[in-house]
């Protein structure tokens, strides 16, 4: 055991000694030239060090510098500067002057990707030769045989043209070689803009062998968290995994199979990123559950059976205007796009839509929507539409077609009172400048024709208000004994116009078993109120004096609804048109007395006074 020991110290102190001897004997500066000039051999970079290199034996045998910075030929800003670079080696290779890097760590860097430090060709700069010598053979592009590069605690200043930049924070990278051009990637960073925070945990495997062509990523691992401002409290987190593609010529970037959550939303298909002089971007994705209200933090403001819990937001910028959805849409001009989406299930406003199909292209500003369907509330929709963000001011139009939609669900989505359930049918053409509810309700435009199968009218009775005001001023008539809390109609259908929130309602017309009418009249979304005028005719019900009801049934009586939605007020003309039914009673009568006795004097002054009346 003693002589075992021995012999360790021995070989530790032939190892320090060694190392001793190297660090004395071997100048790392000497190495400066030959690192510049192999980095701008091999990718036409410049590399600058600051101050003198240094070794630094323990726990890894390395060297040291200062501070550092790459440069792309011509370009005004480096693309990477760093305060602090290590490189750790390989000993050995040391002996005979030999560079081997097992890692490069950079700390506090700063990586730039903004045009100013993209490479600019030199008015004055010589013109390669033909030929294949641009590119290396894989041996060579490893010759520095660098085994892994961490970047610590850093920043990434992003910028396309003159757009604003982004900062990319707090990035960790450790990119670890697996192969020939081949490593493994792990990365976390966090993006912080407009007072909304991104946290990002990736890792991937990359594959870099046909780089600078293309260049391919498979993300097994990746996690994300978005907090702040208008986001709700916890934010909106979740992970997936995708491949990745980069190509050069033309410059995109695909993502394919891809899988990724949203708290409790999921997504899958693929993205494709075209970055030419006009950006395009073409998403095809597929969700089998897509909660927009758990995304949003939209909650059911009227607090019934059916409201969805609240969801506490973050509060936005206190200086946010009313112009910036305008500044938003705008965004629009700077790209085109193409949008293939279905979900198989989708919550938006507390509505359950089943098998929702979404395809939209966008053209530099010019947004066309040719399909937008699903199922909801029992019945379908469609809302093929249009938006153009090309002038000063927003143009946007839909054409709605509801089939067989239970109004309750409706009025339930919006925050408005149940005042009307039943199955709706609309077709129409509508249009306003934001895609937007408040815009709906305040500036939009249009016209629409509605239709409501089984409808009721809760809160109002037509058919006893009509019969109790009746029986009052007329002793031989009487209507039903009980009475249910809403107007039952089998069929209620209208022509709508619609201006800025005022719907103008025509040709009014419904009927039932008991009643039928038709009328006119306004509603005001944004006040929530109305004003309707009826013409109503009751056919059945009537209990009492055979001759008036039947006279009744044939008589139309003037209804006025009107007020808010939750608290109707209604006018009745009944006396006027009693006594009208009175005075055609009457005048049959003696039309009657007339026609019998039209031979004498008395009926022939008669029937020549009821034909002046």
């Amino acid at each position: 055991m003693r002589r075992l020991l021995t012999t360790l110290v021995i070989l530790l102190v032939v190892l320090v000694a060694g190392m001793s001897a190297l660090v004395l004997l071997v100048n790392p500066n000497e190495f400066r030239s030959y690192m510049i000039k192999k980095v701008e051999q091999r990718s036409g970079y410049h590399l600058t060090l600051d101050g003198d290199l240094r070794w630094h034996v323990w726990p890894q045998l390395s060297i040291l510098a200062g501070r550092m910075t790459l440069t792309a030929p011509g370009a005004k800003a480096p693309v990477v500067s760093a305060d602090n670079m290590r490189l750790d080696v390989k000993l050995l290779p040391l002996i005979s002057h030999q560079l081997f890097v097992k890692q490069v760590m950079l700390k506090n860097a700063v990586i730039r990707l903004t045009p100013d430090s993209e490479e600019q060709s030199l008015p004055d700069a010589p013109i390669a030769p033909g030929g294949n010598n641009a590119e290396e053979s894989p041996a060579a592009s490893w010759k520095f045989d660098i085994d892994n590069l961490q970047v610590v605690d850093s920043l990434l200043i992003w910028q396309r043209a003159n757009n604003e930049q982004i900062n990319v924070r707090d990035i960790n990278l450790s990119l670890q070689r697996s192969g020939d051009r081949q490593a493994d990637l792990e990365l976390s960073s966090r993006i912080n803009r407009d007072q909304r925070d991104l946290s990002v945990n990736l890792t991937a495997a990359l594959d870099l062998s046909q780089y600078p062509r293309q260049a391919s990523a498979t993300v097994s691992q990746f996690n994300y968290q978005l907090e702040g401002a208008d986001i709700l409290v916890g934010g909106i987190k979740g992970q997936g995994a995708l491949q990745a593609l980069y190509q050069q010529t033309p410059r995109r970037v695909t993502l394919n199979q891809l899988q990724i959550s949203a708290n409790d939303s999921q997504f899958a298909g693929s993205i494709s990123a075209g970055f030419g002089d006009i950006p395009d971007y073409i998403l095809n994705l597929s969700s089998p559950n897509l909660n927009l209200d758990a995304l949003s933090g939209w909650h059911n403001s009227s607090g019934g059976s059916d409201a969805q819990p609240v969801r506490a937001m973050t509060a936005g910028p206190v200086i946010a205007s009313g112009a910036e959805p305008q500044r938003d849409l705008q965004a629009l001009r700077d790209f085109d796009a193409r949008l293939n989406l279905s979900a198989d299930r989708l919550t938006y406003r507390g509505m359950n839509i089943a098998q929702l199909k979404l395809q939209a292209d966008n053209q530099r500003g010019k947004l066309t929507m040719p399909t937008l369907t699903g199922q909801v509330a029992g019945g379908e929709f469609s809302l093929p539409g249009s938006l153009d963000v090309r002038g000063d001011h927003a143009v946007a139009q839909v054409q709605p077609s509801l089939q067989r939609i239970d109004l309750a669900t409706l009025f339930n989505a919006f925050d408005l009172p149940q005042f009307m359930t039943g199955q709706l049918t609309m077709n129409g053409v509508l249009s306003g400048d934001r895609l937007a509810i408040d815009a709906l309700l305040n500036s939009w435009q249009g016209s629409a024709q509605l239709a409501v199968a089984n409808a009721q009218l809760h809160g109002l009775n037509i058919q006893q208000l009509i019969q109790q005001a009746v029986a009052r001023n007329e002793q031989g008539v009487r209507g039903q004994d009980q009475y249910q809390r809403y107007t039952e109609l089998q069929q209620l259908a209208a022509k709508a116009n619609l201006n800025r929130g005022a719907v103008t309602l025509r040709e009014l017309s419904a009927q039932s078993s008991l009643l039928h009418f038709n009328g006119g009249g306004k509603l005001n979304l944004p006040e929530k109120q109305c004003d309707i005028t009826l013409n109503v005719q009751v056919t059945g019900g009537w209990q009492g004096s055979s001759k008036l009801i039947e006279q009744l049934q044939k008589t139309p009586i003037p209804l006025r609804v009107f007020g808010p939605w939750q608290q109707l007020n209604y006018q009745l003309k009944v006396d006027q048109v009693l006594r009208n039914s009175l005075q055609e009673r009457a005048k049959d009568a003696l039309n009657k007395w007339a026609e019998k006795n039209k031979e004498s004097r008395d009926g022939q002054d008669l029937k020549k006074l009821l034909d002046k009346l």
